[in-house]
């Protein structure tokens, strides 16, 4: 029988732009064509993200910015542009690729016992462009891999995307004990903020930002942290299926996030997640919420109101929920990258030790809930 499949060397990397969420707030409120009904939102939306900075590609969206020729937003104006979705993903090639070069190398300079001869299969994640040939290819170009290694994009699938990546990661070290499996996830959501009336488009512009996370999965012993990759499962809530979608439109990729997404998340979470710990964990369940065996908990910070309800259902703790809530505090929500930066704040700085359980869940179209229980190996934490 085959070891189960580790996820080491986890890396994140952003763009050097910062936007404080109160200056991205003032701007999209003093847009010119919206109603005052649509301003409140504006600074209802921005005030309880529960963000205070994010990042983002592009430098002509700070205050500092001297554009002659502005793209995205008009300083002198101080309006908001609307560029074609061709010129935007034209912004998403370059800056994507550079980032997904950048994470993935980051990775393996982590990891003394990985070198580019031993990665056997790249899987990429995005959903904020497309290009072909794609960022698996840049990323063996870019880091000398061999023509022969196995390459997967898992494309516009949404915010969950890099939790089904670990997985088929899983499945191939499962299938070959010497895989080594580079996964890459590059998220570059500010490219398609945009002003507007409409609730669910002023929530999203409350709450994207870019970012890039990358890792290792492989059965190979290492001496270094990681997480074991136990179990997967999906779930779908039929109910969500149109408050929460990713469509392609004219002037830049649209997002539909409505406020009920939070309120069917808190209602499917607990049957979401029994699937997943059945015969792995003696009482995961007691009186509706989470026991006591799952120490660190990765929720992707969807937003502030999704981790509020997903606490409050399962009755977890405000330590728990730090790691999701201090990465959407400083890097807001990175779509697919998202999760990983928080499984990374988990194996460093939330105290993880050795046999410690964890479980991870992603939301994203569909309603879909991807979720995994993963186990902390190599850690020694600090006791926090």
């Amino acid at each position: 029988m085959s070891s189960p499949a580790v996820l080491r060397s986890l890396q994140t990397v952003v763009p050097d732009t910062v936007l404080h969420q109160s200056e991205v707030r003032d701007v999209f409120a003093a847009q010119p064509d919206l109603s005052r009904l649509a301003r409140r939102i504006v600074t209802a939306s921005f005030d309880g993200s529960g963000i205070d900075t994010r990042r983002t590609v592009l430098d002509e969206l700070t205050l500092a910015a001297t554009d002659a020729e502005p793209v995205f937003f008009d300083h002198a104006t101080g309006e908001l542009l609307s560029p074609a979705t061709g010129v935007r993903n034209d912004v998403y090639v370059r800056e994507a690729g550079r980032l997904f070069v950048a994470a993935a190398r980051a990775a393996l300079d982590a990891d003394p016992e990985v070198g580019p001869a031993d990665i056997t299969h790249v899987v990429t994640v995005s959903c904020t462009g497309f290009h072909a040939p794609g960022p698996e290819y840049g990323i063996v170009r870019a880091l000398g891999l061999s023509d022969s290694v196995q390459r997967y994009h898992l494309g516009f699938m949404g915010c969950y995307a890099s939790m089904p990546a670990l997985r088929a990661a899983s499945q191939f070290c499962a299938a070959d004990p010497d895989a080594v499996v580079l996964v890459v996830s590059v998220e570059l959501c500010t490219l398609h903020l945009r002003s507007s009336e409409d609730p669910d488009v002023i929530v999203a512009s409350s709450l994207f930002a870019d970012g890039a996370a990358a890792g290792i999965v492989t059965a190979r012993p290492s001496a270094g942290p990681g997480l074991r990759l136990d179990r997967f499962h999906t779930a779908i809530a039929p109910q969500g299926e149109k408050d929460m979608a990713w469509t392609i439109g004219d002037h830049g990729f649209e997002m539909t996030l409505s406020t009920a997404v939070p309120q069917i998340i808190g209602e499917t979470i607990v049957d979401a997640l029994h699937p997943l710990y059945a015969g792995e964990l003696e009482a995961p369940f007691e009186d509706g919420r989470i026991g006591e065996e799952i120490r660190h908990w990765a929720i992707h910070p969807g937003g502030r109101s999704i981790l509020d309800r997903v606490q409050d259902r399962l009755g977890l703790s405000d330590l728990q929920l730090h790691p999701a809530r201090e990465t959407l505090r400083t890097h807001g929500n990175m779509s697919s990258a998202t999760i990983l930066f928080v499984l990374q704040r988990i194996l460093e700085e939330e105290g993880a030790h050795d046999g410690d359980r964890a479980s991870a869940m992603a939301f994203g179209p569909g309603l879909t809930a991807e979720s995994a229980l993963m186990t902390v190996v190599g850690a020694e934490g600090d006791g926090r």
